[in-house]
């Protein structure tokens, strides 16, 4: 099934909508979230990603793209839901920070996203093969160890959400 995106201006106007692959113009944008999951104990949630993809074997926050008519906050329900397997619906959230990123061909507006969860020993992890290879509970300590070894991808606003 072929996935579709919907593009925006600068300004978050809608403008369009793409198929996944196809070319955004520089001043065009699809939205993209990050999503952090911090614990009751202090633990963030954080998947490895899948040898099949890029940056394959490094840790990360759960992440992807906004499909056609879905909000950032939709995308990073459905995001966490289908990587980990976890409703965050009735998590509560608050954005984090939201940037342009211009890369060559495919410009994105980023949306990062923290969810407030449970104890991380009452939250049952169920990962999509596809995309993840596993999953830890870590403090931010142990996190920004990983991202010093080159372990860990981190994207736009990765200390802001390790100090919230």
């Amino acid at each position: 099934m072929e996935e579709l995106w919907d593009v925006y201006d600068k300004n978050r106007n809608k403008i369009g909508t793409i198929k996944r692959g196809e070319k955004l113009n520089d001043d065009e944008f699809h939205l993209v979230v990050n999503v952090w999951i911090k614990t009751a104990d202090d633990k963030f949630l954080v998947t490895k990603r899948c040898k099949n993809k890029s940056f394959a074997h490094l840790f990360e926050c759960t992440g992807g793209s906004a499909l056609v008519t879905e909000n950032s906050l939709d995308a990073a329900i459905r995001e966490v839901k289908e990587e980990t397997g976890i409703d965050i619906t009735s998590f509560k959230h608050e954005l984090v920070g939201s940037t342009l990123r211009y890369y060559k061909g495919c410009p994105d507006i980023l949306d990062v996203l923290i969810f407030y969860a449970p104890l991380s020993k009452d939250i049952k992890v169920s990962i999509q093969e596809e995309e993840v290879e596993g999953f830890a509970f870590l403090s931010a300590k142990e996190i920004l160890d990983l991202y010093k070894n080159n372990k860990f991808e981190a994207n736009a606003f990765f200390y802001d959400a390790l100090n919230k």
